[in-house]
């Protein structure tokens, strides 16, 4: 979105030890709130400057196939995000047969581009649905980030968190219950995970990504200032079937505007900066937006990106 301030402090771990170590020093000498940072795809920050510690997972990019580094398949699994240095070798040098275990160990901070490059090459089909969304691997398991065409937990075989105490913590599939835009993790960080993949030709990959892409190109603002969808779906028994989209379109609030923040002309549920809008022009119009929808159907809508602002009791919190 190109808005909000400063942080106060900022930290840029390198590898997930230093994560680790970085989350630890602030609960240590009581630096608060803690907020992770992936691509910022879907956060809005407040003006001003932003009170505790931003712990930026930008420099967490690595993705690779589990044994990536000559350990066994055994200790691959048991040692994964937390004690891999090796990148996935390009599509030209990946050896033997990939699809004899079509998983793939992400870092926290691998974007999801990235990360969807990289299972194309190796023809993983499971993410496909996702193309098109920005962000990182941590804020994506933590949202459960997706659409239309499928979710993030619809591959996740695995992750690797980090908990209150500051120790990594490994939890399968069946220990966790993600929902639509919730991973289910609560207030434990996402430093990596394993995807597991259905082998498929890349061709066959590459089409669905093309047409998926196709089809979001033409009903969202792709190429405009945003933080992506403003509000989640409400349940269809509540709003009769109808998207968040919709019943903003429906509402008549597709052309409020305030400041240089104004909802999409070509999306109801996206918010476009047009240049000069500040944090406080998008929270105003968000209020808008949802006051004109409650008026006009009886439906609340409950916001999907996540807002940082300083709050007494503000909690901590990771973006995509």
């Amino acid at each position: 979105m190109r808005v909000g301030g400063q942080a106060e402090l900022l930290l840029e771990p390198k590898n997930p030890d230093e994560f680790q170590k970085a989350c630890k020093a602030c609960v240590e000498r009581g630096i608060a709130p803690i907020r992770i940072l992936g691509g910022g795809a879907n956060i809005l920050v407040a003006d001003g400057v932003l009170r505790g510690v931003v712990i930026a997972t930008a420099c967490l990019q690595r993705v690779f196939r589990p044994g990536a580094g000559g350990e066994s398949e055994e200790e691959a699994s048991a040692e994964m995000p937390g004690e891999f240095d090796m990148e996935l070798p390009s599509a030209a040098m990946v050896q033997d047969d990939p699809a004899r275990d079509p998983r793939l160990v992400a870092w926290a901070g691998c974007t999801l581009p990235k990360l969807l490059r990289t299972a194309r090459e190796l023809g993983y089909s499971g993410l496909e649905g996702i193309v098109g969304v920005p962000g990182s691997l941590g804020g994506g398991v933590a949202m459960n980030a997706g659409g239309r065409w499928g979710d993030m937990w619809d591959v996740v075989e695995s992750v690797r968190v980090l908990g209150a105490g500051g120790e990594f913590k490994d939890l399968a599939r069946a220990d966790c219950t993600p929902t639509y835009r919730n991973g289910g993790l609560g207030n434990e960080w996402v430093v990596g995970a394993v995807l597991k993949f259905e082998p498929k030709p890349r061709l066959q990959i590459q089409e669905a990504m093309s047409e998926y892409l196709i089809t979001k190109n033409k009903v969202q603002p792709v190429t405009a200032w945003s933080a992506g969808c403003i509000f989640k779906n409400p349940p269809a028994e509540v709003s009769d079937g109808r998207s968040a989209g919709q019943l903003i379109e429906q509402s008549g609030a597709k052309g409020l505007s305030c400041g240089d923040a104004e909802v999409s002309e070509r999306h109801g549920n996206f918010i476009v900066n047009r240049g000069k809008a500040c944090a406080a022009d998008v929270f105003e119009l968000m209020e808008a937006i949802r006051k004109h929808v409650l008026d006009a159907t009886g439906v609340e809508l409950e916001n999907e990106v996540k807002i940082w602002r300083n709050e007494p009791d503000e909690g901590e919190s990771q973006s995509s």
